[in-house]
């Protein structure tokens, strides 16, 4: 008899936000984010972590500004005017986070997260919560505190 693993959201109902990177679907829980804005150019940051491709000011605060692409070990993303700036907060810390286009705001169980298959895939499995088989094809569901480390924040920040 073969054990089924959980991911820990039975019963909860959760509110996602999906958002494509080239071909595929990813998402995360809204309560991360506060706000999506439209494509506008960053300042450069010279000697910057390769996954940083900026800065903004957000309202009087400069936020660094991600190529989430590349944070998933994809080919970076060549934002356009349908590229979108999801701005989530992070470990206290508001950042910018680049991709093709949002998708949808949905609302799913808990049961309908399945686990990340035990396969190599193309980005590190630690930074997804999981999979949603959605009617338009499979979601991966992302844990950005796990994708962008306490430390890691601290670091942006200096």
């Amino acid at each position: 008899m073969t054990s089924i693993k959980t991911t820990g959201f039975t019963g909860d109902t959760l509110e996602i936000i999906a958002f494509r990177l080239h071909d595929q679907e990813f998402c995360v829980k809204t309560t991360t984010i506060r706000e999506i804005r439209g494509w506008a150019p960053s300042t450069p940051i010279p000697h910057s972590p390769p996954d940083v491709i900026g800065v903004m000011n957000l309202r009087g605060t400069v936020i660094p500004i991600i190529d989430l692409a590349h944070k998933l070990g994809m080919k970076s993303t060549e934002a356009n005017e349908r590229s979108a700036i999801v701005v989530a907060e992070v470990h206290n810390m508001v950042v910018g986070l680049v991709v093709d286009r949002v998708s949808d705001i949905l609302t799913i169980r808990g049961e309908q997260i399945q686990p990340v298959p035990e396969v190599t895939t193309s980005f590190d499995k630690v930074y997804a919560e999981g999979i949603i088989a959605h009617e338009n094809g499979m979601i991966c569901f992302l844990n950005l505190a796990r994708m962008f480390k306490e430390r890691d924040m601290e670091d942006m920040a200096a």
